[in-house]
């Protein structure tokens, strides 16, 4: 009954990312208290480092691409931080709207920062809109990135209950 919980919450917590919400964090905490309650041995400790160690890497990316695909439109390195800056302010101000603010927010923010940095350097409106976009594929593109990293969480746990590890 314990595996059949987890692997709701797992799930419950991969449908989180595209709204913006904490999915891979429920997974993680998931997978840390299923090592601690569930049977002995059922996920190591190996498992827990590993699948932290994946939504860290998420979370990371998610922020960088927004900076990196605002350069690959054209813009500076301001622009990339903008994007980056943005997207956590964003992030941070959108929370108060229910399930989706966040994410609103994150795009919202990465389209603004990077276009307000590229504009602090004089640039065209049309073109520091065209960075900005670029800012805003780089959100969508972090956004699947880190819900493709759910599912490999997903695809670890069932393996590591599987193998004992």
């Amino acid at each position: 009954m314990a595996v059949v919980l987890l692997f709701i919450v797992l799930v419950a917590g991969l449908i989180m990312i595209p709204f913006g919400l904490p999915g891979l964090w429920v997974m993680v905490g998931a997978v840390l208290l299923y090592s601690y309650v569930g049977p002995v041995g059922a996920i190591g400790a190996w498992s827990v480092v590993a699948v932290a160690l994946l939504a860290g890497v998420a979370e990371l990316l998610e922020f960088l691409l927004a900076g990196r695909y605002a350069r690959r439109y054209g813009g500076s390195r301001r622009a990339g931080w903008g994007a980056i800056i943005g997207s956590i302010a964003g992030a941070i101000m959108g929370v108060p709207v229910p399930l989706v603010g966040s994410l609103i927010g994150a795009f919202v923010g990465a389209f603004a920062g990077a276009w307000l940095a590229e504009m602090t350097r004089r640039t065209e409106i049309r073109a520091a809109t065209r960075v900005a976009t670029g800012a805003l594929v780089g959100r969508l593109v972090a956004a699947a990135v880190k819900a493709g990293i759910g599912c490999a969480i997903l695809v670890w746990v069932a393996f590591a209950l599987m193998l004992g590890r």
